[in-house]
């Protein structure tokens, strides 16, 4: 079975600082990207930031120069270091991995989230 773990979620105060990490069991495969999405109450879920398994990184606009996504591939880690936090960041966190199979196709993986609550 694959899992993915996420933690370091929490309450925060704008302008306050969090590290998401996501940890995976049952993998054996390489794991092409992993990325960070969110979903604010009333909201779909969007992109946050993904991360190639050479270190490529794309960032939503609205997050840029204020959230840093890294991985390691040996722990099979990836995570979100999160500062300047405002309101609006408020919402669950997903992880997401995708998983080359051994038919080069890539199989998507998905965390049950973590709270992000911003607010004063």
């Amino acid at each position: 079975q694959v899992h993915l773990v996420e933690s370091g979620g929490g309450l925060v105060q704008p302008g306050g600082s969090l590290r998401l990490s996501c940890a995976a069991s049952g993998i054996s495969r390489k794991i092409q990207d992993m990325g960070w999405y969110r979903q604010a109450p009333g909201k779909e879920r969007e992109l946050v930031a993904t991360i190639t398994y050479g270190g490529t990184t794309n960032y939503a606009d609205s997050v840029k120069g204020r959230f840093t996504i890294s991985r390691d591939n040996a722990k099979m880690t990836a995570s979100l270091q999160m500062n300047s936090l405002k309101p609006e960041d408020t919402a669950v966190y997903y992880c997401n991995y995708a998983v080359l199979t051994l038919d080069n196709r890539l199989l998507e993986v998905w965390g049950r989230g973590t709270l992000v609550n911003v607010s004063s």
